[in-house]
């Protein structure tokens, strides 16, 4: 019975090919996950500062007072009057776990079920985010 040894080059090849394969998967896996997440990142975050509609929000001078309307209209139902949160989230603080474009993308999207899609003008979305940043 033949043991492979290093003299052996062709029986070592052949008892260890059988890891070589594994770990060159694993690494095919790790290296296609770094590519997806670098695709993702290029594809994703450019979206937004190219989105005419978000540009547009962003710059517009945005009134808290016109946007604390707009909330109790549209918003307090689900995220209370004082914006303490019932259905939807406490918002006091948002700005700070949320920036500008996440806001508007949520806003816009409802990407969190219960939460519908809203469709304000680019002045109103502003007025709106700035009554966000005066919550406290």
């Amino acid at each position: 019975m033949a043991v492979a040894t290093a003299a052996d080059p062709a029986l070592a090849a052949v008892a260890t090919a059988g890891l070589a394969r594994p770990r060159s998967l694993v690494t095919a896996l790790v290296l296609l996950a770094a590519v997806a997440s670098a695709v993702l990142a290029l594809l994703l975050l450019p979206a937004a500062s190219r989105d005419p509609y978000t540009r547009a929000t962003l710059a517009s001078q945005g009134s808290a007072q016109d946007g604390g309307r707009l909330f109790r209209l549209n918003c307090a139902g689900c995220h209370g009057l004082a914006a303490q949160g019932l259905v939807g989230p406490n918002l006091h603080g948002v700005g700070r776990r949320k920036n500008d474009r996440q806001l508007i993308q949520q806003v816009i999207s409802g990407r969190t079920p219960p939460m519908p899609r809203f469709q304000l003008d680019p002045q109103a979305m502003a007025d709106l985010l700035a009554f966000l940043h005066s919550l406290a």
